[in-house]
């Protein structure tokens, strides 16, 4: 039986020479079934844990969503017990733990990664988790934020805060398309998945009234100048380029 809480508090491992950059302690059991829950983790997830500890997320997302999970830890003697506990909890085939460092393995393959390090640690983590995930890719973290990125949802369990990020699609730049007889363009600034910038219709100024952004997909309304309704679009991104475009038809008010 692993052990709960050995060396809480200890930046050192137990195995010798081992400095860690985070100490380990371990997310109580229902922080981590609302961190699972707050990322939607499902059967068809890749789960990344990165500073996985004793395993019990990666876990946790096997045994109660069938997902495949991957623990990164730079602790030997914890991957040892992680092992172990997957093997006592039957998840074994849908699990595994890597001895790696957090800043050089990979895990661009992740849809969702949890997190339980420090802030200073997030904060580095940051430029990578944005860069290397697939847009739609869910980061969710016990306990510390992002700094400047900020949170898509939050949620309170007692007293501690998990925080949950959906990593958006690169937006930013000069985007073109054509609808409905009209050709729009929109000249779009992006500070992580808040969007605004400007835009125009049929080569005349417009307003850009309204923009979200939500992993791949960008929702955006376009007003021309004296019209009392906007043309609405959700545009989908991937690899750089729009992939698809849908108008969105608001419907009327009822009269009566």
């Amino acid at each position: 039986m692993f052990s709960r809480y050995l060396d809480d508090i200890d930046n050192y491992s137990s195995a010798e020479g081992t400095y860690l950059d985070v100490p380990f302690v371990p997310s109580e059991d229902d922080v981590v079934e609302a961190m699972l829950e707050l990322a939607n983790v499902g059967p068809k997830d890749v789960l990344y844990d990165l500073g996985s500890g004793d395993g019990r997320i990666v876990v946790a997302a096997a045994r109660k969503s069938s997902a495949r999970a991957i623990g990164i830890e730079v602790d030997p003697v914890r991957i040892a017990e992680a092992f172990e506990y997957a093997e006592m909890s039957q998840v074994e085939d849908l699990v595994d733990f890597v001895e790696e460092d957090i800043f050089t393995a990979n895990f661009s393959e992740a849809s969702a990664v949890t997190l339980y390090l420090l802030q200073s640690i997030n904060e580095q983590l940051k430029p990578r988790l944005l860069s290397e995930l697939r847009p739609g890719t869910r980061v969710v973290s016990h306990a510390f934020d992002m700094g400047d990125w900020r949170p898509d949802e939050t949620r309170k369990v007692g007293s501690v805060n998990i925080y949950k990020w959906v990593v958006p699609a690169n937006v930013d730049g000069i985007w073109k398309w054509e609808r409905g007889g009209k050709s729009y363009r929109v000249d779009l600034e992006q500070s992580y998945q808040d969007v605004g910038g400007a835009a125009w219709i049929n080569g005349e100024k417009a307003q850009l009234r309204r923009t979200e952004l939500r992993g791949r997909r960008l929702k955006l309304a376009i007003r021309e100048v004296g019209q009392a309704r906007s043309d609405c679009f959700a545009l989908d991104f991937a690899n750089g380029r729009i992939r698809k475009i849908t108008p969105i038809v608001r419907s009327s008010p009822k009269t009566t």
